[in-house]
């Protein structure tokens, strides 16, 4: 039987008088009845709701700088950087966030700096977890989420992200190289006017393209910073490692 009908006969009988044989309801029982189906009302048209699923992928190589141990300096292989704390730090950009915040032994929370859109500031905050081998090294987005005024963060329940950054390594040619392999996908869902008159593709084809071109531009820029900070990592190292 259709929602709206067991409603109406619901409240059909809770408003009408009672016979003489009919048992006198409650009208605090009343009121949780109808609050219990107003709310599977309403989960069943966020469920119906249009969703757009927008994605993005870059990938990138770039060559590693060659540290041959000369003048008594120790060579220090890519995955040494990326399994310290300090390679941790380079991956995830700390430099760039509010707030950076160990979790677990490989589970960090990152805030980043505030956004601000009209009359409305937010801060994304994103859980991400760090897997570095032998092999090569993992970054994984757990949840995502933006912290700010109570209209913002009803927000969060109306979208979901994924993101991956695998990072790995190699020889071509006698030249070592790292390469960076990153996915982004985000599903939104489609709740304002004049988005909710449209199909979907009108959200999605300019959605992608703007992820797209976020990846192009950030991708190589974190791979450079990411050398940057190897490279002083290394002569770091090396420093300590004199007498």
């Amino acid at each position: 039987m259709p929602l709206s009908i067991k409603w109406h006969e619901q409240l059909h009988g809770f408003t009408s008088f009672p016979s003489p044989a009919t048992p006198i309801f409650n009208t605090r029982k009343k009121v949780e009845v109808i609050r219990v189906l107003a709310k599977a009302a309403n989960l069943g048209s966020e469920s119906n709701a249009k969703k757009a699923n927008l994605c993005a992928a870059k990938k990138e190589r770039i060559k590693l700088p060659s540290f041959d141990g000369s003048l008594g300096r120790k060579n220090f292989h890519i995955r040494e950087f990326l399994s310290h704390p300090s390679g941790t730090e380079a991956m995830l950009n700390t430099r760039a966030l509010e707030n950076f915040e160990p979790l677990s032994t490989d589970t960090y929370r990152c805030t980043l700096p505030k956004l601000k859109l009209l009359n409305f500031e937010a801060a994304p905050v994103v859980d991400l977890r760090v897997n570095p081998t032998n092999e090569d090294c993992m970054v994984e987005m757990l949840s995502c989420k933006f912290e700010g005024s109570e209209s913002v963060e009803r927000q969060n329940s109306r979208f979901s992200a994924l993101m991956t950054n695998h990072m790995s390594w190699g020889t071509d040619d006698s030249e070592s190289f790292l390469e960076v392999d990153v996915k982004l996908n985000l599903t939104l869902e489609i709740y304002t006017r004049p988005f909710t008159m449209m199909p979907v593709s009108a959200v999605e084809r300019p959605g992608n393209l703007m992820m797209q071109a976020l990846l192009d531009r950030l991708v190589p820029l974190l791979l450079q910073q990411l050398l940057q900070d190897y490279d002083k990592w290394v002569h770091k190292q090396s420093e300590d490692d004199l007498p």
